[in-house]
């Protein structure tokens, strides 16, 4: 999954309950009206590897079998229009390959053998970033984020790789090794993208600003995947900072396995010149300032709302510095002498001084 600005969006991927009984077609189904607004789902509990970690799981050709049965949660899915499609106020699976999800009665059980699964994973993972960024106040006492119904084409990408574009404004996820769409911190990575996007546009348009996108992306999706853990109670067994845990397990040998992690510790002389080697420079500042608002008793939800809303005023080509600066001078107005000394100190730890 890889972004670069998002013309040509994605988060590279080395190559990122039961049930599932028939459901009623919608040429003979009665839809469920416009007041059912809340379904249920079954989704993965952010995803396999991270809930349970065991490291030894593989895709094994999208077999039920490959996964314990634990590996999954029924979760509200909020928010729907009640058209009987997973379609609502945040999130729009538009188009995908197999048969399209619909309910009768706003129910969608699946498990990983059935393409409806991951169309059900897409809504409720993009419906939860959109709704873990307006529990931080974006679209109430702050400005909005994204704040519109997400098109999502599930499977519609033949090769193991996902992205966003900001021309036709959908996100689209891949399939092959472990299908994209299987693990909520690829699909919340891409929305991540959708986020810059709406905030500044054209975002991404220099090395660097490109390579923050792809950071905060990694960054997004760790944060919303252990909050979502923390809303329902789910269990995390796998290192926080690993990104895309089972994704990863295709094309990774060693453990744990991840995509990319936010603690690698680089420095900004260690860049590349390739956006998502460097963008673990800025997600490892992010990380880093993360523990530190901790360690202040801020919590990490200050500074996730510090950084969301700091991003309004990055340039579309911004730098690594000019950004840290906006960022910084976001903590002193919001947080005070304290934080803001926090994120100079996580920026400087890469290097990133202004």
């Amino acid at each position: 999954m890889t972004h670069t600005p998002r013309t040509t969006v994605a988060l590279l991927a080395a190559t990122c309950l039961l049930g599932g009984g028939a459901l009623a077609s919608p040429a003979t189904a009665t839809k469920p009206g416009s007041g059912s607004a809340t379904g249920t789902g079954s989704v993965f509990m952010v995803n396999p590897v991270q809930s349970s970690g065991d490291q030894s799981l593989t895709d094994q050709k999208d077999a039920a079998a490959a996964v314990p049965a634990t590996a999954y949660a029924t979760v509200p899915l909020r928010n729907l229009d009640g058209s009987g499609y997973l379609v609502g106020r945040w999130a729009n699976v538009r188009s995908n390959t197999g048969p399209t999800a619909y309910s009768t009665s706003n129910t969608f059980a699946y498990t990983r053998d059935d393409d409806r699964f991951e169309q059900v994973m897409a809504y409720f993972w993009v419906n939860q970033a959109q709704e873990y960024l307006q529990s931080l106040g974006f679209g109430s006492r702050l400005r909005p984020v994204n704040a519109e119904s997400q098109d999502v084409r599930v499977d519609q990408y033949g090769i193991d790789n996902s992205y966003s574009t900001d021309k036709q404004d959908f996100i689209r996820l891949g399939k092959g090794g472990v299908d994209d769409a299987e693990d909520g911190e690829v699909i919340v990575h891409e929305y991540g993208h959708a986020v810059h996007d709406s905030q500044v546009s054209g975002f991404g348009s220099s090395l660097d600003a490109g390579s923050i996108g792809e950071a905060f992306g990694d960054y997004l999706s760790v944060t919303v995947g252990l909050d979502a853990a923390r809303q329902y109670g789910w269990p995390v067994k796998a290192p926080e900072p690993c990104v895309a845990d089972w994704d990863s397990v295709s094309y990774t040998s060693t453990t744990p396995h991840c995509l990319r992690r936010l603690d690698t510790g680089l420095v900004l002389e260690d860049r590349k010149g390739e956006v998502h080697y460097d963008g673990t420079i800025w997600s490892g500042a992010l990380w880093d300032i993360r523990q530190r608002y901790v360690a202040l008793g801020l919590g990490t939800r200050a500074w996730d709302t510090t950084l969301v809303d700091s991003q309004f005023g990055y340039a579309a080509d911004t730098t690594f510095q000019a950004a840290a600066k906006v960022t910084y001078a976001a903590a002193l107005k919001r947080d005070g002498s304290q934080a803001a000394a926090a994120v100079r100190a996580g920026f400087a730890a890469r290097h990133i001084y202004f």
